[in-house]
This record gives C-alpha cells, sequence and structure tokens, in this order.
C-alpha cells in the first residue's frame, strides 16, 4: 500500500511526465488555500492537495472538517428571499383600486354609514384574501419543487472512508466518487479510472465528457484568456453525475462559492435590482447637498410608483394598475362634483360622492383575473405544465419566439442506432418510434433496391450463418457484448430502460432487436438455465486517449477466444488490417479506407454520431496470457465490420408542435450545445429549418448562411451586425450561456417577445431575461427552476404549444371580462353622474342607484359572469391567429370602442327608466331624505330605483353573453344548430357562465320583495305590474343596441377589408406592369 509521500512522488513524476510531452510549462503551485480554491484547473493534483492542506490518502480530520465548516458555511445554495406572508398581503392591498375601497369604507363608517361601510369592507376583505391565498399557494408550490441535488457524499476523513450529508462537505475534502453519483461540490480531480461526467445541467454538453486528472489549464493568449468550464477536463462541478468510471477528488469550493452558487448568486442579485438611485457628481467626483436631495425624492418616488405596481409587473399588471390609478382620479373628481352640485351638503352627499367614486372602481376585477388565472393554472397541470408565476399565463399569450433547448425537449433525451452500414451487407436503418429502449416495436431494413427486413419484434428475420446476412451476426455480436449497458423490462413500471452509457445503451438495444442481447448471449454461471455461449475474459475500458474499448471472450461452443472492439471510427481503423467484405476478408486498402471514411462523413451529415466496430480471433499463445495479455496486443489486427450511426432522436410529437407554432405566427429556434451537423439535422426533422433544396429555392445564400450558425461565429458579430442580419439564426449549435443570452436580447431589440426554455444552470440567466422562462421539470436543475415563470412536467416541446394555446385563450378571456366590468362601470358612473340632475325639494341629488345596489352589481351581477367568462374554451383558430403584439395590449381600440359604446347605451336605458317612472307618470315626486332611508314621501323613488336596479343587473348579465364574441350576433355565433335555438345551444357550452346569468337574473325578485332587505339595505321597493312593462322593454332595446353596434363593426370591418385587398390587389399589378415594362426595355 503507497504512503502519502510515495503517492506524491508517483503524482508529481506523473505530472512533470506528461507536462514535458505535451510541451506545456509547468506551473507554479497555488501561494495559498485561497487561489487553490478559485483557480484548482491551473495547477496539478499534488500543489492543489498541499495548498488546501489536507491528505490524498487520510483526508481532513474531524476537528479539521468542523472548523472549515464554520469558516466557509454548509455546502448548500441560499435560497434568496423566502415567502413572505406579510410582504405578500401588502401586495394585495398596494393598487388603486383596493385603496380606493379602503378610503370609500373609512368615509362611509366616519359618517356611521354603517352598512355602506360593512360592504365595502367585505368587498376589501373577499379581494386581498383571494389574493393572498393564491399568491401564497404558488410560492408554496414552488417550495415544494425544490430538491437535493446531492444528499450524500463518500469522503476520507481520520484515513477511514465514512458517509456524510453532502451539505457537511467542506474544502479540503477527500471524496470518492463511482459510477452513478452526483457531484456534491466542486472538485479538483485526483486520480481517476475511466472517468466521464454528464455536466449538461452545467454546460448543455449533451455527451458525457471523459475527464483526464494529468492535465492542467493555465490561461492562455496575450489576454491571459481562462478556458471554459466545459473543457476543465481536471475538474468535477457540483451536481454532474458520474456517467462511468471512478475517481478520487479533492473538494475545492462549496455552496455559494462553487459555478452553480455564482450563477445562483447573479441571478439573487439581478431579482432584487437597483433600490437606490445614484447620486450624480460632477466630473471630480464631487456632489452637492442638492443631488443628495434629489436622489432621495427619487428613490421614495420609485418605491412609490413599485407600490403602486405602475413600474413593476407584466404589461397587463402595468396597464390594470394605470387604469386603476386613473379611475382613482376619476373617482376623486367624480366626488367632488357631486359636492360641487350640491353645495357641499351634509351627510347625504357624502354617500352620494362615496356611491360615484365607487361606482368607478372594477371592485371585482382583481378577485376575478386571480381566480381565473389559478383556474388556468390549474388546467396548465393537466396539459403537463406547472406555472410559478400566474402572469405568466398572460404573458404567453404575446409569445412571438420560442427559443428551444434539442435535448430532451425536442428529442427524447436517450439515443437509438438509426443507421448502420457494413461493406459486407450495405445500409441498414431502424424504424422510427416513441420507445427508444424497446426493442420489441421497431424493424430493422437492409437498404437494398427492395428492403429486406432482417429483424422485428426482438427477433432477427431469415439471419444464418449460410446467407449473405451472415456478417451482420458478427457485427450485433460485438455491440452486444463489448458493451457494459443492461437494457431490461421494468414489469413494475411496464416499460423497458437501458442502464449505462447512453452511447452503449444505444447499441445494446440494437442488439436486442435481433433476440441477441447481451443477456443473451453471455454465459451466466450463476444460473443454470443461461444459454449464453461467450465468456468474459479481461476488460480494457474506455480511454480517452485512445478512444476506444475492447474486451477478449472466450467462445464456449467454437472453443476459440476473440477480441472485439468498438470507438471513433479512425482509431478504430488505426488498429485494423482487414475488412470484412461480401467476399470475405480484404486487406484494408487506402481505397476501401477512403470508402469508409466517405461513409462515415455521410451518416455524420445525417446529424449522427458514428462508431467503428472491429474484431479477430486470438492466437493460442494469446490466449495463454489471458486476463494478462497487454491492451497493445488486444487492439491490433482488427478486422473492420462495419459503423453504427447514433443519434437522439426527435420526440413523435415535436414536428407537428413545431408546425403549430408556425402556424401560430411563432418562430422557433433551437440553441443547443450539440454539434453544428446534428443540430441541423434535427432542425429539419423537426421542421425548424426547412429542408436545403427548398431554401435554396427561396432565399439568397447569405439568408441561409445566416440560418444556421455556431455560437463562435454568432458571439463573433457585433449587436449592429446582428440587428442588420435578414433573420435571426433559427439554429445555434455548440451554444455558451452567454449566446443565449445575445440572442435574447437581439429579439428584444427587435421588438419580439420570447420565451426560452432550459434545464442547466447554464440556462438560468437566459431564463431570467427572457419575457417567458419555461425550465425543464425531470432534467432540470433547480437553479434553473427557481429562475423559470413555468415548468414542463414532461420537459416536452409539445407542451409549450398547450401553455401558449392556454395563455391565448386566458389572454382572449381577460380581455372579454375587462370589457365586461369597465362598461358596466361606465355605465353606473354615467347614471350617478347625470343622476346629479334629479334633485329633491331641498335642491339635494337622489341618487338613481345606492352604493349597495352599485356594490351588488359590482361583485355579484358582474363579477360572476366575469368568472364564467373567464372559463370559456378558446376559439377553433386560436393557434392560427397571429400573436398579440400591440403596446395596448387587451386594451385595443375596437375594445376601447366597445367599452364606451355598451357603457353609453346601458346607462341611457337606465336613465330612460329612472326618468320615466319617476316624471312621465309620477309627476316628479322625489321625495325628502330618500338617499338615507324610507318615508311616505320616497315611494316612488324607490319603486323607480328598484326598476333601475333591475334593469341594470340584466343588462350587466345579458352583456357577459354578448361579450362571448366580440363581433358575432348573440344569435348566431355558432352554427351548429337552428337559428331559433342556437343562441341556447352556444350559451349551453359554458354551463357556469348560463348558471350565473340564470341565477343572477331571478335573485333581483327576493332583493325587491323581502321587506328589510329591500328598503333598509337596498334603499329600494319592488316596482308595480306596469313599471315592469319598461323594464322588459328596456332589456329589449338593451339587445337592439348592441346587435346593432356589432352589424355595424362587421360592415365596416368588412368595408375595411374589401378596401385593404383591393388595394392590394391594384399594387400587385402595378409592380407586374412594371416588370413588363423594364424587360421591354
Amino acid at each position: 500500500m503507497e504512503t502519502s509521500s510515495q503517492l506524491e512522488l508517483r503524482n508529481t513524476k506523473t505530472e512533470q511526465t506528461f507536462a514535458s510531452s505535451q510541451d506545456e510549462p509547468f506551473p507554479v503551485g497555488p501561494s495559498n488555500r485561497e487561489e487553490a480554491m478559485m483557480l484548482a484547473h491551473h495547477f496539478h493534483a499534488n500543489a492543489v492537495v498541499r495548498a488546501m492542506d489536507t491528505d490524498q490518502l487520510k483526508g481532513l480530520t474531524s476537528s479539521e472538517a468542523k472548523e472549515r465548516l464554520s469558516i466557509y458555511g454548509t455546502n448548500e445554495l441560499s435560497g434568496g428571499e423566502s415567502v413572505s406572508v406579510l410582504g405578500i398581503l401588502i401586495n394585495q392591498i398596494a393598487n388603486a383600486m383596493t385603496l380606493v375601497l379602503i378610503i370609500a369604507m373609512i368615509v362611509s363608517l366616519a359618517i356611521q354609514s354603517w352598512i355602506e361601510g360593512g360592504v365595502i369592507g367585505g368587498v376589501v376583505g373577499i379581494n386581498v384574501f383571494v389574493g393572498f391565498f393564491q399568491e401564497f399557494s404558488a410560492e408554496k408550490t414552488m417550495n415544494s419543487l425544490r430538491s437535493l441535488a446531492s444528499p450524500t457524499a463518500q469522503v476520507v476523513r481520520n484515513g477511514n472512508s465514512e458517509t456524510i450529508s453532502a451539505t457537511d462537505v467542506v474544502p479540503g475534502d477527500i471524496i470518492e466518487l463511482s459510477t452513478g453519483d452526483t457531484v456534491p461540490a466542486d472538485c479538483r480531480i485526483l486520480d481517476a479510472m475511466n472517468f466521464e461526467t454528464d455536466e449538461a445541467l452545467l454546460t448543455g454538453e449533451s455527451v458525457p465528457v471523459a475527464k483526464d486528472h494529468t492535465r492542467v489549464f493555465p490561461p492562455t493568449g496575450p489576454e491571459q484568456d481562462e478556458i471554459g468550464i466545459g473543457d476543465r477536463l481536471n475538474m468535477a462541478y457540483t451536481s454532474s453525475s458520474v456517467s462511468k468510471g471512478r475517481a478520487t477528488v479533492v473538494v475545492t469550493s462549496t455552496g455559494m462559492r462553487t459555478e452553480i452558487g455564482k450563477i445562483a448568486e447573479a441571478l439573487q442579485g439581478a431579482s432584487q435590482g437597483r433600490k437606490i438611485r445614484q447620486v450624480k457628481r460632477n466630473a471630480y467626483g464631487k456632489a452637492r447637498p442638492h443631488r443628495y436631495v434629489e436622489a432621495g425624492a427619487l428613490t421614495l418616488w420609485d418605491h412609490l410608483l413599485a407600490f403602486l405596481g405602475v413600474t413593476v409587473g407584466t404589461p397587463l399588471q402595468i396597464r390594470l394598475s394605470k387604469l386603476a390609478l386613473l379611475l382613482f382620479v376619476i373617482a376623486v373628481i367624480f366626488a367632488i362634483i357631486v359636492f360641487a352640485a350640491n353645495n357641499w351638503h351634509d351627510k347625504e352627499v357624502i354617500i352620494y360622492a362615496v356611491a360615484t367614486g365607487v361606482s368607478m372602481i372594477p371592485a371585482s376585477l382583481t378577485a376575478v383575473l386571480t381566480i381565473t388565472m389559478a383556474m388556468g393554472s390549474r388546467a396548465m397541470v393537466r396539459r403537463h405544465v406547472i406555472v410559478r408565476k400566474l402572469e405568466s399565463l398572460e404573458a404567453l399569450g404575446s409569445i412571438t419566439d420560442i427559443c428551444s433547448d434539442k435535448t430532451g425537449t425536442l428529442t427524447q433525451g436517450k439515443m437509438i442506432v438509426k443507421k448502420a452500414w457494413l461493406p459486407a451487407v450495405g445500409h441498414l436503418s431502424v424504424s422510427e418510434n416513441n420507445e427508444p429502449f424497446n426493442p420489441t416495436i421497431s424493424k430493422v431494413e437492409v437498404q437494398d433496391e427492395t428492403p429486406t427486413l432482417v429483424a422485428a419484434d426482438g427477433k432477427a428475420e431469415g439471419i444464418t450463418t449460410q446467407t449473405r446476412f451472415a456478417p451482420l451476426l458478427d457485427f450485433v455480436t460485438v455491440a452486444s457484448i463489448c458493451n457494459l449497458a443492461k437494457v431490461f423490462y421494468d414489469e413494475e413500471n411496464g416499460q423497458w430502460n437501458a442502464h449505462g452509457d447512453p452511447t452503449e445503451c444505444a447499441l445494446q438495444t440494437f442488439s436486442c432487436r435481433f433476440g441477441m442481447g447481451s443477456k443473451e448471449l453471455i454465459l451466466d454461471e450463476d444460473d443454470e438455465l443461461s444459454t449464453g455461449e461467450w465468456r468474459l475474459v479481461a476488460e480494457y475500458p474506455f480511454d480517452s486517449t485512445v478512444k476506444r474499448m475492447a474486451v477478449t471472450y472466450s467462445n464456449t461452443r467454437s472453443g476459440l477466444c476473440h477480441s472485439l472492439m468498438k470507438g471513433a471510427v479512425e482509431h478504430v481503423l488505426n488498429a485494423c488490417k482487414d475488412v470484412q467484405t461480401e467476399s470475405g476478408c480484404e486487406p484494408l486498402s487506402d481505397s476501401l479506407h477512403s470508402s469508409i471514411i466517405e461513409h462515415m462523413e455521410n451518416l455524420a451529415k445525417q446529424g449522427l454520431r458514428v462508431l467503428a466496430l472491429a474484431h479477430r480471433t486470438l492466437g493460442d499463445s494469446e490466449i495463454a496470457q489471458g486476463a494478462g495479455l497487454p491492451r497493445e496486443k488486444v487492439e491490433t489486427q482488427m478486422t473492420f465490420l462495419g459503423l453504427a450511426g447514433i443519434y437522439d432522436p426527435p420526440r413523435a410529437e415535436s414536428r407537428d408542435a413545431v408546425m403549430t407554432c408556425h402556424g401560430a405566427g411563432i418562430e422557433v429556434h433551437m440553441l443547443t450545445g450539440d454539434h453544428p451537423g446534428t443540430a441541423r439535422a434535427i432542425a429539419e426533422q423537426v421542421s425548424i429549418v426547412p429542408p436545403l433544396a427548398e431554401l435554396q429555392a427561396r432565399y439568397s445564400p447569405d439568408v441561409i448562411d445566416g440560418l444556421v450558425m455556431t455560437a463562435t461565429q454568432f458571439d463573433r458579430l457585433s449587436d449592429e451586425q446582428v440587428d442588420r442580419l435578414p433573420v435571426l439564426p433559427l439554429v445555434i449549435a455548440r451554444c455558451a450561456p452567454q449566446t443565449k443570452v445575445r440572442m435574447i436580447e437581439a429579439l428584444h431589440r427587435r421588438r419580439r417577445f420570447c420565451a426560452m426554455t432550459g434545464d442547466g444552470v447554464n440556462d438560468s440567466p437566459s431564463l431570467k431575461l427572457s419575457d417567458v422562462g419555461i425550465a425543464m421539470g425531470q432534467a432540470g436543475s433547480d437553479v434553473a427552476k427557481d429562475a423559470s415563470d413555468i415548468v414542463l412536467t414532461d420537459d416536452n416541446f409539445a407542451s409549450i404549444g398547450n401553455a401558449i394555446e392556454e395563455g391565448r385563450r386566458m389572454f382572449s378571456n381577460i380581455q372579454k371580462f375587462v370589457l365586461h366590468l369597465l362598461a358596466q362601470n361606465v355605465a353606473q358612473a354615467c347614471v350617478l353622474l347625470i343622476g346629479l340632475a334629479f334633485k329633491d325639494n331641498r335642491s339635494i341629488s337622489v341618487y338613481p342607484l345606492s352604493p349597495v345596489e352599485i356594490l351588488y352589481v359590482i361583485m355579484v351581477t358582474s363579477g360572476f359572469p366575469a368568472m364564467g367568462l373567464g372559463m370559456e374554451l378558446p376559439s377553433r383558430d386560436v393557434m392560427k391567429q397571429k400573436p398579440n403584439t400591440s403596446r395596448l395590449g387587451i386594451f385595443s381600440l375596437e375594445m376601447l370602442g366597445d367599452l364606451l359604446a355598451y357603457g353609453l347605451w346601458m346607462s341611457a336605458l337606465c336613465l330612460a327608466t329612472f326618468s320615466l317612472i319617476v316624471y312621465r307618470w309620477n309627476g316628479g315626486d322625489l321625495g325628502m331624505d330618500c338617499n338615507d332611508d324610507y318615508n311616505d314621501s320616497c315611494e316612488v323613488v324607490f319603486k323607480a330605483r328598484g326598476s333601475t336596479f333591475v334593469v341594470i343587473t340584466w343588462f350587466s348579465l345579458f352583456l357577459a353573453w354578448e361579450v362571448t364574441n366580440m363581433r358575432r350576433s348573440f344569435f348566431a355565433m355558432g352554427n351548429d344548430a337552428h337559428w331559433y335555438n342556437q343562441w341556447l345551444v352556444d350559451t349551453w357550452k359554458n354551463k357556469f357562465l348560463f348558471a350565473c346569468v340564470v341565477a343572477g337574473f331571478f335573485s333581483v325578485f327576493p332583493i325587491l320583495y323581502i321587506p328589510g332587505l329591500n328598503h333598509i339595505v337596498f334603499l329600494h321597493k319592488g316596482p308595480d305590474g306596469w313599471m315592469w312593462g319598461i323594464i322588459f322593454i328596456a332589456t329589449l332595446l338593451f339587445f337592439v343596441g348592441v346587435e346593432t353596434w356589432k352589424m355595424g363593426k362587421r360592415f365596416t370591418l368588412r368595408r375595411l377589408d374589401h378596401r385593404a385587398r383591393t388595394n392590394m390587389s391594384e399594387l400587385r399589378i402595378s409592380e407586374k406592369d412594371e416588370a413588363k415594362g423594364d424587360t421591354a426595355a
């Protein structure tokens, strides 16, 4: 057993030998522990161990580990800002709509108007409770998504190997890693054997990285540039998983000092943003006193605007906050107008002013919006999407570009053998399937003039030693047993799985398609029923220096021993002397070598990773050496068998999902860490990039060249050069985190609204910067999930399309119920303002609607139907419409016109109802003190007020049905029923809305006729019989007016559309005439 000094001496000799062989300068060791922690990849392993004050064999002592834990803290990422109950509660109160209601409540209670104050207080409580509950639940749900990346670690302490919690790992710890482990911290590799790690979460590289502990990576070039994280082969990073081999490492960084921690810290800092305005200084760095006052005032102003929500949030949230402030100002102005019209007179005027102010506030909007979005988020869950931030639902409806990762999102994230080529047989192809490890559902065919089936249903078809396909048996045998992967059927889950290196899993599955998996071929000494005939003699694992793997097996049936090999094509060919052809073994001539390379390049152009397979029979002298046969003897004089083309296949649904996005006016970009050839091939298969022939027919070479780039090409361009590109790249290969950030910035400069998908820590900055960050739920890192807005539970690109469809449905529905609520507010405000003209004998204005009536209409007969509008199903062409990119958002010109038209028409009918009852048939007697309580002189006013309450309630309910389609007639929205009952069929489709309208329609009767409830709480009485005639006529006129407005819109829009088409046709004709003139000239 080696001592510490012997181990250090061996490492030093190895490193010096390697450094001299590589012609690299031997770097000086780190001067202290901090330098070793920050720059461990610069130095050799033994130098790092010395600087870290540790021992490779004995590790740290318990006391040293405890001391370092107190210095460096626990090995975990800080979670940033935690869920604050008080903060969430303040957010619900901090909007102008709620503040107006609170002020109205305080004023009502101050003048002892207990009923009005209590009702307004109830409205405030409902809004705050609903918003608080939904936001608090959303935060708790995301906290539950956090998972431990590495719960335990195998460390060496006090000379013994022990298992500890990963959070207790400290810098200087010696850790032993093996296949399947998760790296618990950033580490410098000290010793390794066939060691590979999967760093996809950190670097985006889809293929495991082979590590080399003898390498060093000091700064290079005149600028002393640091090598990228993905190329530091002597390091292992937090959350990487060991895919092959074993290693001994020393911990250099833990917690927030790891590479993942640095990204998490940057994200937390970015999310907090600037809290204080900077003080303006002169050229000498001096600042006068008034500059400090200015900075302080601006900081307070920033915090006030943020508190009111007009500078933070999504476009819809900001617009609604600005709308709330505008309505607040209007409410104050209306209250002043009420006071001025009544000479600033007594308590009744104050109540009227409160009622007028409240009438301009859509009090139920906050609750309806929150509940609707919460229901939308639950609908998303059924479509494999978890919504972290409710406001992202609104943003999804405006997406114009999706920047997607490739591995696991557009593709299945699992490697398969797609094609193969054998000089003795020809080309083989494997049929597509959506279960990459299931060997029973794909067919393998030899691509002759007529394809010949050679494998199906998990067994070979027509392959024997007597057919021309006999060489295929040798090829499949090498793929099967020169392989450490296992393919098996999991009866518990009812699906096929594979364990091992992704490439070996692909080859093992390919072998199983012929019924020749390693389980069938290799003899199991412990299983009496085993029918295998191959017994392992020795294994020579994959080595990054020779880029191949070899094994030796004895065949119990023939008594011969064989050497089998697979690896990179050039490296395998270097070990071959023969090629197996149709006519037998032929020497590896230059022409055969060129043919093999040509076939390799053809497979590579299709995006396939190409491996070569070879074998030979061992001689007697070699057999006698058994497992002691040197590797250089095994890997020589080989016979080349063929090539296997492996790739990560697209998901079956990816192409349709991309085509759906294109139909919806959404551009899809692929940003991947993979090879450009692979990226382009997959992009063509899923229709992100059209086939090259189609591109050449439609676009110039400059445009074609810019559609697919590498990260190096894209990053070399300045921002100005990127902005001058005709189109931004559809595919960027070898993508780095900064490249993704630059892509999003370029899209934003073009006023595009983009979504970004990602799973790794390296994706987190771009997820944070994008308008909608989409993290992967299965393969995603915790940091990526924390930076995202939504999480895909199935890591499937098709789910993004589902999310956008749901987002567009939500956007359309939000527009509908905001129109419904605000039109109602316009109607109520106009009724009360114009109603100032209705004055009693004391010259006090008598309101046509009481405050409680107004709140009932706002919260009940408007609120519940508005919720029903939020449940409307998407239109059939929702994913064929272009994204909504208007700066006005939901407040389009058409919507604003509808709002005014419907609001003014409803107010006119309400005022007409009140005026006809009071003035036409009752002499205009407005009684005395009818704003406060009931007396005999108020009989007519109370009945007129009750009639007005009925019509505005019914208008509100029926308007909800009318706005389900902003242009089509309420009586002919669909075409799946007769003309006389089409409206009933259409309204029944949304059963919640139907129930709200029907229930609201009949709810007016108990409110009108229950004693006490009517004249004490609502300050009205039930209309007489003849008054109901006026009510029904007004309701009929409401439908006539709305339908007439819609008809006018349809007529106008058709005229405008016809005019636009005519102009376009004339323009095309003139262009053709000009072209003919140029040709004649």
